[in-house]
């Protein structure tokens, strides 16, 4: 089956906004076995939407389209759709209620422009929006004039904004297309994240043995980001989820420390759960990550079970009265160095009465590094009930990659130290 998702707004094509419908949906469809081959972006004139729209029909079983469905001079979608298709457009007293009570709810005059919102294409099936006023559209082009023999395609247009498009989605078009547009067979997809090792170091351990597999239908990737690695595993064949399950086992046999969660689970979840079960706690003291380490940990909720305090001591004189480092310490090694390291981690651990702290401290730069410290030096300790561990890296990023492989440094020391 083949799939393309059309997003419109000018501001995706000025870079104002993020296209967060492009990833949001591309996962949802594949998740129900509809896997996105095209995906585009146009501006908000009509004939960069027209020509998306029409050469979308003349491949597609299913066009996706998003935006355009608003009640101001930039919303072109739906118009343009119509005429594309010679399709006529009727007010729907339906839809004009529901704006009439979505304003009369605010107590809000109602702009006589939001009716244009009601304007239905002949034909269309009205996709209801609670969370706004511009419903959704979907329809059957069938004979679809822009495809061989006219074989027919569902054109699908959803609202622009996400607490609008996502709902309406998972509500009202899942449902829809299983009735419509069953997908033709299951597609699997999981994803091992690992962090620690290099790209090309996974695909050496594991890309030969997974081959015979790969000849078998498997699809392997790999997806590197700052701190991580990726290893997707997908499938579509009648035994998709038997390669899956027999790739996911190789690739645990042979880097199964380096693999620290599956799908879209991120490395704090991970800890704040390990903490958690072991009835274990936590005390952090940052300073080049000024506050980043404790951010990812509180995003996590549950956190407060295992989070008992934090320190962001920027400065000499913070890390001296606050976590108890000596002035001997940062004048002999300074405020970067493995001793401050290790003495932050026993002053957070000491004043916390945690389980565990973590300290980091580093040089984020562009500016403030010497041959023997350059720019992204950073070192990472950790204080358990044993011993206190430290290590350097290398981080020579910009400030914010900095930071998040820093953060991620810190929370993969602790997983595999303590909750392995």
């Amino acid at each position: 089956m083949n799939v393309e998702l059309i997003n419109t707004g000018s501001e995706l094509m000025l870079g104002r906004v993020l296209n967060t419908h492009q990833q949001w949906l591309c996962r949802r469809l594949a998740d129900l076995g509809y896997v996105v081959t095209r995906q585009v972006a146009v501006a908000d004139t009509g004939p960069d939407i027209e020509q998306a729209v029409r050469e979308a029909l003349a491949r597609a079983d299913l066009v996706i389209t998003t935006g355009g469905l608003g009640p101001t001079s930039d919303d072109l979608t739906r118009e343009l759709i119509a005429q594309l298709l010679g399709r006529a457009l009727r007010e729907d007293a339906s839809i004009v209620d529901q704006i009439e009570r979505f304003f009369a709810g605010r107590k809000r005059p109602m702009p006589e422009r939001t009716r244009v919102q009601a304007m239905v294409p002949a034909g269309a099936l009205v996709l209801p929006n609670p969370q706004g006023t511009a419903p959704g559209l979907a329809m059957e082009v069938r004979p679809n004039p822009y495809r061989r023999e006219g074989t027919a395609s569902w054109l699908v247009m959803l609202p622009g904004p996400p607490r609008e498009l996502r709902p309406m989605f998972n509500e009202v078009v899942v449902p829809l297309l299983g009735q419509v547009l069953p997908p033709e067979s299951e597609f699997v997809c999981r994803s091992l994240r690992t962090t620690g090792v290099g790209e090309s170091v996974v695909q050496e351990k594991i890309g030969g043995l997974l081959q015979p597999l790969v000849a078998a239908g498997l699809e392997l990737g790999y997806c590197a980001r700052s701190g991580q690695v990726d290893v997707r595993l997908a499938a579509r064949t009648p035994s998709a989820r038997l390669l899956v399950r027999q790739a996911e086992g190789i690739v645990r046999e042979k880097i199964g420390r380096d693999v620290y969660a599956v799908d879209d689970e991120e490395l704090e979840t991970v800890v704040v759960r390990g903490l958690t079960e072991r009835k274990q706690t936590l005390a952090l003291a940052e300073s080049c990550t000024g506050g980043a380490l404790a951010h990812r940990i509180t995003n996590v909720p549950g956190a407060s079970a295992v989070l008992l305090a934090g320190w962001v001591t920027y400065s000499n004189e913070a890390k001296q009265k606050s976590l108890g480092v000596r002035a001997e310490t940062l004048a002999t090694h300074g405020a970067v160095s493995e001793e401050a390291a290790r003495e932050m981690a026993l002053g957070a651990r000491q004043l916390s009465q945690a389980n565990f702290a973590l300290s980091v401290t580093g040089i984020a730069g562009p500016s403030g590094g010497t041959v023997a410290k350059p720019v992204g030096t950073v070192f990472v300790g950790l204080a358990t009930p044993e011993k206190v561990l430290v290590l350097r890296n290398f981080n020579p990023y910009d400030r914010e990659t900095f930071k998040q492989v820093t953060t991620q440094q810190a929370l993969e020391v602790l997983r595999r130290t303590c909750l392995l």
